[in-house]
């Protein structure tokens, strides 16, 4: 190659180089491409729903006409059939609502969505919904966008942290397409997925989200998703009333989410074969539609029946209870589809009853209609546990700005309550029982591993006091100590309070130094049981801010068992940590060995082995073979050829499957086999 030829070759080289390294510009690109596929694929998922329908209830119902009108109770059973059987031969990622798959994802596996989920979860979720399911399109486009995301990324090899924020730009971009709606869009992805906010992840989506807006706007136009009969904004007496419909939205979105995960439990016990359950589910919700065909698929024109005040108070309270049932059957049966609409629909029936309750007592009050959109609202923030997302979607799919201030008021109350009366969210709540805790992330997922019982110090190893220690005494306790706080009991290891170092110096200040500890303790103390978790406990320490408190045994709340201080958190927190680094670091070398096919070996280095005291560069490794790192203490080092290798080491090396033997006798000394998570190796 001639010498001009090689510099513009060199040029080019570098410049592409300097784009790929360049995370704004690659994040910008990658997210424009997120956008367009999430976009079309939107486009193609709601013309698959519309055609589905179509075969479902005109051809296959002229097919099925010899059945008279009880065909519609076989239509959404046989409709559950074929997903049951393409879910289980194809993609068992693809049932059910979609969106906790994806957290699981992110949790778990990086962001990594199998490319599958793209073509399987369309067809699934058109079939569920077109047969009369009763389900909704959120879950699964956010599921569609976020597999588009991934196998992108995965396509150009980018890190794991690009490839999470491209996961949840195609999550915001399949809610901007299809429900027009890209601030929700974004917010979603940012709220429920990623649960932070930056500069690179929040560019990335809303790139893509603003693509695949555009993209929505081209194919089913501009107009919102329900048309909302005019209103006034509400007056300053109607916020107490919006506030008891978020009291109420949180229950009736707790009870939604219970009810759904107890069949959806139900089914998972059921003795016979999985790809027939979304039938048996397909069968409920067929006898309940025979009846009130409003509950098939996603109920929007029920929703705007609603809106425009035609649907009585008996009519209101049928549909949402069947509603319920019929979602919880298609969903928890493993059919395919999301659970916002089934939410939407709930809140309309809940804020349409409300509304003409508070209407007949007040003429003067909102319209009807204002409490159904905020009911909506309030409904889906108390299940999904993302306020922001709601208030935002709900405004973007009507753009009436003067039901803004009660949605917000109404959907943070409803929040608040659901979350004081169930833990989880709808996303989370089948995560949470696998042990898997996306919410609180990495290090309070550990605190929910750990037991107090396992981090407390016990009664046995604690200094007490009792009623009668003189404040002398007390004094000199925690001087000699350091504690700050001590338990009274009695002298059958009762709790009666706590006495704190706080105390003692009041007493001082106040002269009273001749007392008692009976004169100055406290009998009102916070207690924790030895069954509950480290985060569970942590919350006590935070909002009272307490340094330490009593452990009591659950059948009796007066017996002291123990003491769990801010320091016993930190050092069974600290051990944890350490356990948690070592299992990362195996699950590490695991993918490692999956993704170059050849071993990786951990040695921990004892004093009789040949490599103790050795420089790396005077190892003489095998062939091919790479140290990848060392691990000394709580330490990482990369290893270097002056780097001496010393006795509690564990060396990780990158090793060919036919170089191991050796390698390991050129570290030991000796030609040894240990099984591969035996002591030595870990």
């Amino acid at each position: 190659m001639s010498a001009p030829l090689r510099r513009m070759s060199d040029g080019i080289s570098e410049t592409y180089d300097r784009i790929r390294a360049s995370e704004t510009l690659v994040m910008l690109t990658m997210a424009l491409l997120v956008g367009v596929g999430a976009g079309y694929g939107a486009v193609a998922f709601r013309w698959l729903i519309d055609n589905a329908n179509i075969f479902f209830f005109d051809t296959l119902g002229n097919w099925l006409g010899f059945l008279g009108r009880y065909y519609v109770v076989i239509v959404p059973a046989l409709g559950g059939l074929v997903v049951g059987l393409l879910v289980q031969f194809t993609s068992p990622e693809a049932r059910g609502p979609g969106v906790s798959s994806v957290m699981e994802a992110l949790a778990l596996r990086d962001g990594r969505v199998r490319p599958s989920v793209i073509a399987v979860k369309p067809f699934a979720t058109s079939i569920t919904l077109g047969s009369g399911g009763s389900a909704g399109r959120e879950g699964p486009i956010v599921q569609i966008g976020a597999a588009i995301g991934s196998a992108l990324s995965q396509l150009a090899r980018l890190s794991d942290e690009r490839t999470k924020n491209l996961v949840a730009a195609g999550a915001a971009a399949g809610i901007a397409a299809t429900f027009n709606a890209p601030l929700a869009g974004v917010m979603f992805a940012l709220e429920v997925l990623l649960a932070r906010f930056g500069l690179v992840p929040f560019t990335s989506v809303v790139v893509a989200a603003v693509i695949a807006s555009v993209i929505g706007h081209a194919h089913f136009g501009d107009a919102p998703a329900f048309a909302v009969p005019a209103s006034a904004a509400p007056g300053a007496w109607d916020l107490p009333v919006y506030a008891l419909l978020g009291i109420a939205a949180a229950l009736v979105g707790v009870g939604f989410v219970r009810t759904l995960y107890w069949v959806d439990e139900s089914f998972e016990n059921l003795a016979f074969p999985p790809f027939l359950k979304p039938a048996v589910g397909g069968l409920i919700v067929g006898i309940a539609g025979l009846w009130f065909p409003e509950v098939f698929g996603v109920g929007y024109d029920s929703i705007e029946a609603v809106l425009f005040n035609q649907l009585g108070l008996i009519s209101l309270a049928t549909l949402g209870t069947l509603k319920i049932l019929a979602t919880s059957a298609t969903i928890g049966s493993g059919g395919s589809g999301g659970i916002f609409a089934p939410c939407l629909f709930l809140g309309a029936m809940l804020g349409g009853i409300f509304g003409q309750l508070v209407h007949r007592a007040t003429p003067a009050s909102s319209l009807p209609s204002a409490y159904v959109l905020v009911g909506m609202s309030a409904v889906f923030g108390a299940a999904s546990r993302a306020p922001i997302t709601a208030i935002l979607t709900l405004f973007e799919m009507t753009r009436d700005y003067n039901a803004i201030l009660p949605l917000m008021l109404s959907t943070v109350i409803s929040t608040i309550v659901a979350r004081r009366l169930f833990d989880e969210s709808i996303y989370t709540v089948k995560l949470s029982r696998r042990g898997i805790d996306v919410d609180a992330g990495r290090d309070l997922s550990l605190m929910s591993m750990i037991l107090v019982k396992e981090a407390m110090t016990p009664i046995e190893e604690m200094t007490t006091v009792t009623p009668t220690t003189s404040l002398t005494e007390l004094a000199r306790i925690f001087d000699e100590t350091h504690f700050h706080g001590l338990a009274v009991i009695d002298q059958n290891n009762r709790l009666l309070g706590v006495v704190n170092l706080s105390d003692l110096e009041h007493a001082q200040a106040q002269q009273r130094m001749s007392g008692e500890v009976r004169d100055i303790y406290s009998s009102k103390v916070r207690t924790v049981f030895p069954d509950d978790t480290l985060k569970g406990a942590l919350r006590h320490f935070g909002a009272l801010d307490m340094g330490r408190i009593p452990v009591v045994d659950r059948k009796d709340p007066e017996r002291v068992l123990g003491m769990l201080r801010r320091g016993d958190i930190v050092r069974a927190y600290s051990h944890a940590h350490m356990n948690e680094q070592a299992r990362l670091a195996r699950i590490d070398g695991a993918r490692l060995e999956h993704r170059t096919g050849e071993n990786v070996l951990e040695l921990r280095l004892q004093d009789s082995h040949r490599a103790v005291g050795t420089i790396v560069q005077d190892l003489d490794l095998p062939s091919q073979t790479l140290l990848a790192s060392i691990r000394r203490g709580d330490r990482v080092l990369i290893p270097r050829g002056d780097t001496r290798l010393q006795v509690g080491d564990i060396v990780v090396a990158l090793v060919p499957k036919d170089g191991e033997t050796t390698l390991r006798s050129r570290l030991i000394g000796r030609e040894e086999h240990h099984p591969k998570n035996s002591p030595e190796n870990r």
